[in-house]
């Protein structure tokens, strides 16, 4: 559930608290007032995930260059991050203790989103439903076939569920079993794609995965988008 490949790139460091000490992220402030915020969430710490994996750092791009107050930070030891792992139940409050603090610069927000692949969509799901001012999801490969999702009852925000089909680590047909379970729900609507060929790590598919990511946004974003 990790990201075997690393990419560094010059972005505002940030050191801010979290519930085990320091937390470390990058942060880029909002480039409006009253911007949203998007909040990024990195796949397993134990399999070598980090904020600084390929998928995170395309979700925190694609999100920066719309202008939102974009955060992506490592959990609990990782990196400069204080702490140990704590099998996602410390992590969820590591990712609160995040929003906190960017809504602590950044009160006017208009709305916040939240985007995870893998280990970090289970922890931005779970946060979505802890945070109702986050209005809008996108989880990557979301562990259905390892991790109980039937928190998500209901399930407070639409979103975009993406899975590569060709996944060994994440099985296509659980997650499609939430995405069928998350579309019974009401006043939501839940958008799946399946990129063919694509691995857990969308090695080769990245293009396919960011392009299905921003046409989701296009349309979301757009004046006109019937989903709020």
């Amino acid at each position: 559930m990790g990201q075997p490949q690393q990419v560094t790139a010059p972005m505002p460091s940030v050191i801010f608290p979290g519930p085990e000490g320091r937390l470390e992220g990058r942060f880029q402030p909002a480039s409006r007032p009253r911007a949203p915020v998007a909040m990024i969430l990195h796949p397993h710490p134990q399999a070598g995930g980090t904020m600084n994996d390929r998928i995170t750092m395309a979700l925190y791009k694609t999100f920066q260059a719309r202008g939102f107050a974009t955060l992506r930070f490592n959990f609990r030891g990782v990196g400069r991050s204080q702490g140990s792992f704590d099998n996602g139940i410390g992590e969820l409050s590591d990712a609160a203790s995040a929003l906190d603090w960017v809504q602590s610069i950044h009160p006017e927000a208009s709305t916040t989103w939240v985007a995870g692949a893998s280990f970090g969509a289970l922890i931005g799901m779970q946060l979505l439903m802890r945070r109702p001012e986050i209005r809008g999801f996108i989880s990557i490969a979301p562990p259905a076939n390892m991790y109980d999702f039937s928190f998500l009852a209901p399930c407070p925000a639409s979103g975009i569920i993406i899975q590569g089909v060709a996944d060994t680590v994440v099985t296509p047909n659980s997650v499609q079993k939430l995405v069928d379970k998350l579309r019974t729900q009401r006043h939501i609507t839940i958008h799946h794609e399946e990129i063919p060929r694509a691995n857990h790590f969308f090695e080769n598919e990245m293009g396919d995965l960011m392009g299905s990511v921003d046409n989701y946004l296009d349309m979301r974003l757009s004046p006109d988008c019937p989903i709020k």
